[in-house]
């Protein structure tokens, strides 16, 4: 799907570009399950003055969010392109697992959709000695519900239809609710096959946070990283349940927006109660991020995400992924290379790379705060 569309996308893409600059860096393939190194991968390599490698190039070993594995896939090779003896081992797995390595101490930082809860900010204090964790957004994305559909070239669905579909109480793809959204498709008198997160996932703890303010209670378990819903079948990381519905006819799941361009999967555009449906594209989000709110305290970046939006042209389904670091505790001979790491990130350079992957670049603002605080990390 294209990032820009028709008379807007001038204006879009500028607005989107306004906001650059963001993140963190960590390093990983796009393959949850595969550690790599800071020495391939994709994307185009920064020249080597844009970045400040530090003063002590060291190994860093990461975990977690899958959502951000081609973001990191491209910030590997640029770091390690420039920055000689400095090399990032991400192992993907899940926001969950990422979190629970951090707390082990088995990581130096974990990417998480979800900002940490108090009851893991205390697990942190154990391998954080003197301080805690603390959530830095670094890579900003939306949540793209790609479907494989023969015929169907402009699904709309929106919070209370999808809900019931991935909740198995919509199975049809020719369902009352889905034709009134979609006048004139040719909608297959077919099943639906319905494809969710098998491990923990801020994935979809992000889309059953928009369930729960957008479904007029058609979705009835508390928002979480771990799946509820009825029925459906699962796959592992946001790779796996992109992979499903390539491959499968009648389809349909979520993924962050990176991915479904990767697979050349459509996308569904989102009823919200705007004029018109809201397509999923980095623009449409980057408006969406604009009003996001700090909600953490001190050093910690957390953010309020509304997920309920109906102002026009802003797609509700975003999700933003934490680097999750100790604010004070980090082991001393990785330091240096952390914060280098993080720095480019949250660069200019970094975030543009990104951005044309299918990221969203936050705003200047927020990204402004990032940048003051990683000089701190101790």
């Amino acid at each position: 799907m294209k990032l820009q569309r028709n008379g807007r996308s001038k204006a879009l893409a500028i607005g989107a570009m306004a906001l650059v600059s963001s993140l963190s860096l960590a390093a990983c393939g796009s393959d949850e399950n595969n550690n790599t190194t800071a020495s391939s991968g994709s994307g185009s390599a920064a020249p080597a003055a844009a970045i400040n490698c530090g003063s002590k190039p060291s190994a860093l070993v990461a975990a977690g969010s899958t959502a951000q594995g081609n973001a990191i896939d491209v910030w590997k090779t640029n770091f390690g392109a420039a920055c000689s003896g400095a090399t990032i081992n991400y192992g993907g797995g899940g926001s969950g697992a990422g979190v629970q390595q951090f707390t082990q101490g088995k990581v130096q930082f974990a990417g998480s959709d979800s900002a940490l809860k108090p009851a893991e900010v205390d697990a942190t204090k154990a391998v954080c000695t003197g301080g805690q964790g603390i959530n830095l957004p670094l890579v900003a994305g939306l949540i793209s519900i790609v479907y494989n559909v023969e015929g169907v070239d402009n699904l709309v669905l929106d919070g209370p239809t999808t809900a019931k579909i991935f909740d198995s109480q919509i199975t049809k793809w020719n369902d009352p609710a889905i034709a009134a959204l979609n006048p004139g498709a040719k909608l297959p008198d077919a099943d639906i096959q319905a494809f969710h997160r098998s491990d923990d996932s801020g994935t979809t703890d992000n889309l059953t946070k928009y369930f729960a303010k957008a479904s007029g209670g058609a979705w009835s378990y508390p928002a979480s990283k771990t799946w509820a819903g009825k029925g459906g079948q699962s796959a592992n990381g946001s790779a796996g349940v992109s992979a499903q519905v390539k491959q499968v006819k009648n389809s349909i799941s979520y993924a962050e927006l990176s991915f479904a361009q990767t697979n050349n999967l459509k996308s569904a555009a989102i009823a919200t109660g705007a004029s018109k449906p809201v397509e999923a594209t980095a623009a449409n989000a980057a408006n969406t991020f604009a009003k996001a709110k700090v909600a953490g305290t001190g050093s910690d970046l957390a953010l309020t995400l509304d997920y309920a939006t109906k102002d026009e042209g802003s797609y509700p389904l975003v999700l933003v992924t934490y680097e999750i670091v100790c604010d004070k505790g980090n082991k001393a001979d990785t330091l240096d290379t952390l914060k280098a790491f993080l720095t480019y990130g949250a660069s200019e350079a970094g975030q543009k790379a990104i951005g044309e992957k299918g990221y969203v670049p936050l705003p200047k603002e927020l990204t402004d705060k990032v940048n003051a605080v990683i000089p701190t990390l101790a």
